[in-house]
């Protein structure tokens, strides 16, 4: 890689990382799974950067990497013994700010809420609104047509509305 490249990843490097990381807890990721997998994703950006830094829609590109490693982590025999809830108690520590215990409460009620949605329409919400893609870079990163998504989006942000978690932040009353 020649020096201008490599600074140009490297800042891609140092803007992208939160984002990478925040993304992979949403979707499910403990905070120590969500560090490595966003690592895995930037090392394969870096052996593939003129891939990468060539591509027409490069958040895109990078979030199907993402989802990539995170797939394939999820099919070790490690991540099938596992027990689930581990990642909902980890990703309130790594959100915790100093007695700050409001956004914990905030971040567990999103992250129970959206362990209730399926995977296709965790990610189709997390990619669009946590991470902040429009539609059709969304649609670009999951592989199917802009509609898709918006229907997905229907479909969770209905079903979000009417989450017990999410109620309770509201003072609501459950269903």
């Amino acid at each position: 890689m020649d020096r201008d490249s490599e600074a140009a990843y490297a800042e891609y490097v140092e803007q992208a990382w939160t984002t990478l990381v925040r993304a992979a807890i949403f979707l499910g990721a403990m905070a120590h799974e969500a560090e490595d997998i966003a690592q895995t994703t930037l090392v394969r950006c870096y052996t593939g950067w003129d891939k990468v830094s060539s591509a027409d829609n490069r958040d895109a590109y990078v979030y199907r990497m993402l989802l990539n490693c995170l797939r394939d982590s999820r099919r070790t025999r490690w991540w099938k013994d596992r027990a689930a809830t581990g990642a909902l108690e980890d990703a309130g520590r790594l959100l915790a700010t100093a007695d700050n215990t409001d956004s914990v409460a905030v971040a567990d009620a999103v992250h129970r809420a959206l362990s209730c949605l399926t995977k296709p329409n965790r990610d189709v919400v997390v990619l669009r609104y946590f991470v902040q893609l429009t539609e059709r870079q969304t649609a670009d990163v999951l592989g199917v047509p802009a509609g898709t998504v918006k229907s997905r989006l229907s479909r969770s942000l209905a079903q979000l509305a009417a989450n017990d978690h999410l109620l309770d932040l509201s003072g609501g009353t459950s269903r």
